[in-house]
């Protein structure tokens, strides 16, 4: 989905399949609909949350389904005998925070 700055339409892009744009307008509100084929091809029921993403072509919408959700199942999944994530995550984070903390070390002494 791309907004065209210049006549305040909203175009949707459907990427995955044949390039079929559509024109939607903003209600006052911001507000725009989604044309049913979308809706129903990207699972969008009444609640869907999406994350909306500012790109260089324009704004993007991206729907958070019960749908893409379950495609992303077990990704994270870890094999037997490594840390947990959590673990895992926190080390990261721990040295992640030394390299900030050398790199302003090496910034102050240069002072």
């Amino acid at each position: 989905m791309l907004f065209d700055g210049l006549s305040g339409n909203v175009i949707l892009y459907d990427m995955d399949k044949t390039i079929q744009a559509e024109t939607v307008w903003f209600t006052t509100k911001g507000q725009v609909v989604i044309p049913l084929r979308l809706r129903r091809l990207y699972h969008i029921e009444d609640g869907t949350r999406a994350i909306v993403t500012a790109t260089d072509e324009g704004i993007l919408l991206k729907p958070v389904t019960r749908h893409a959700i379950n495609r992303l199942r077990g990704i994270l999944k870890r094999k037997p005998g490594d840390k947990p994530f959590a673990e895992e995550w926190a080390e990261h984070k721990r040295q992640e925070r030394e390299l900030e903390e050398a790199k302003y070390a090496r910034s102050a002494g240069a002072r």
